[in-house]
């Protein structure tokens, strides 16, 4: 009789693009929580297509670590990359998270019972009280404060901050939004964020720290330029019903 495999009770995705320098650190550190935090858990890493090593060396720390899955996909952006990463997830809860780990890991519990009230989306904020930013250059907090704005204007009203990269779901939530999502750049938060609100899910902001971590992909003003028109894009999508339709490949 084979037995079936256990449902992790979390499921951690980090979508990776270049990340060699520091993507074993982080793995490190993730697995460490998750060792003190006892119970069924894994990482999915997801490979964006990178041009360095980081696929072989999550590989090889996989290959050592079971908990720990490598998927490697095309490159597409982040958005698509983390679409495949949560379709693929077991957990009970489906947790997303920056490469850099500019938030500190162990503050996922902020995100997950009993630490958090019921939701059905848990999103990361470093504007609420309690949050803390450290390090962050005066021009990008101005670039993503003006950002966040436009998205309370055109698409998501009443959250301070759509753009964190750290955000919890739960399984069937997760599966349901990133199997409608349709932008896979910068702005793919904020549409997952429109659909669940469109969906009736409860979301839930979280006040973290947060760090500004050197190396970020970001690049001002060419990706704050493509960030601004998929928030149109979004709005025409919606417009024209296409949230209607099963999502290219969903």
């Amino acid at each position: 009789m084979t037995v079936p495999p256990r449902i992790p009770s979390l499921s951690i995705v980090v979508p990776a693009y270049n990340e060699a320098a520091r993507i074993i650190d982080s793995l490190e550190r993730i697995g460490s929580y998750l060792q003190h935090r006892g119970g069924e858990s894994e990482v999915v890493v997801v490979d964006d297509g990178s041009e360095d090593e980081t696929a072989d060396l999550v590989a090889a720390y996989a290959a050592e670590h079971p908990q720990v899955c490598l998927l490697r996909v095309p490159h597409g952006g982040k958005g698509q990359a983390l679409r495949a990463g949560v379709l693929a997830a077991r957990g009970e809860y489906v947790f997303i998270c920056d490469a850099d780990l500019s938030m500190p890991v162990e503050q996922i519990e902020r995100f997950l019972p009993p630490a958090s009230d019921p939701c059905d989306v848990a999103i990361g904020s470093r504007e609420l009280p309690g949050s803390r930013r450290y390090g962050e250059p005066r021009r990008r907090h101005l670039m993503g404060r003006a950002f966040n704005a436009w998205v309370r204007l055109m698409a998501v009203r009443g959250l301070q901050d759509t753009q964190c990269g750290f955000k919890c779901f739960r399984r069937a939530v997760a599966r349901d939004l990133f199997g409608a999502q349709r932008l896979g750049g910068w702005a793919f938060d904020v549409e997952l964020l429109f659909l669940a609100r469109r969906r009736g899910y409860t979301i839930r902001e979280v006040p973290i720290d947060w760090h500004y971590r050197e190396g970020s992909k970001i690049r001002p003003l060419r990706d704050a330029r493509a960030m601004f028109c998929d928030v149109l894009r979004l709005r025409l999508n919606s417009l024209l019903g296409r949230y209607d339709e099963p999502a290219p490949g969903g």
